[in-house]
């Protein structure tokens, strides 16, 4: 039987969804953090179903402080959003300072309470041009200090560095994951905008797949398969 060893930083969205499914056999726990986004109440929906289908312990834990006092336009409401492709350009102003690393820090103060040894994150290759805490240098970073700073030596797993969001879908296609349970949209609403950054990146990813897009759009898929 395998081990359930790891914690998972897990969002509810595409990228934490597809890991969540492929490393399910060792993820102990789940957990997703509330920092005030958009978008967290749709995203935190999804991970509780998908959590729940699993039988995988599933924490929501707040971060409001990152929210009141970071800037970004990711919690500034939905009319703060860009519009357009999902690029440095026009996705600078999502960046939340160091999002990563904080949740990073929790879920490794986590894992060693529970005696689990990795923390599992979503990053992929399509945010190292926006989100410098998403690159591989942070991730070898972050690593190493997880390992200093816990007595047993908690490490950082981040399989999908160097993977495309393309790549995650076929990865997800093939295990059966329903990404219509999934939600990426920055703007919150009831439905994907279909024009945010987002969601372009969303709509590009099941084009360059192969794979149906089951994402209802309030303004249609701008891709075709």
């Amino acid at each position: 039987m395998t081990e359930k060893d790891s914690v998972i930083i897990y969002s509810g969205g595409l990228d934490s969804t597809t890991l969540l499914y492929e490393e399910r056999e060792r993820i102990a726990l789940a957990v997703t953090f509330d920092y005030g986004s958009n978008h967290a109440a749709r995203e935190t929906a999804c991970a509780r179903h998908h959590c729940q289908r699993l039988g995988i312990e599933h924490l929501v834990i707040p971060l409001a402080f990152m929210g009141q006092y970071f800037r970004s336009s990711l919690t500034a409401g939905a009319d703060a959003i860009p519009e357009g492709d999902y690029d440095e350009a026009n996705m600078k102003s999502t960046v939340v300072p160091f999002r990563n690393g904080i949740m990073l820090s929790v879920a490794c103060g986590l894992a060693e309470s529970r005696g689990l040894r990795r923390v599992l994150i979503a990053n992929h290759g399509g945010d190292h041009a926006i989100y410098p805490d998403c690159r591989p240098a942070f991730v070898e970073a972050m690593d190493a200090a997880m390992q200093a700073g816990t007595y047993e030596g908690v490490r950082l797993a981040a399989p999908y560095t160097a993977l495309s969001k393309a790549d995650l879908v076929r990865r997800g296609a093939r295990m059966g994951i329903d990404y219509g349970q999934t939600y990426s949209c920055y703007r919150g609403g009831e439905r994907h905008c279909g024009r945010c950054g987002t969601c372009r990146e969303r709509q590009e990813a099941f084009a360059a797949a192969g794979v149906p897009d089951p994402t209802p759009y309030e303004n249609q898929a701008i891709c075709t398969t």
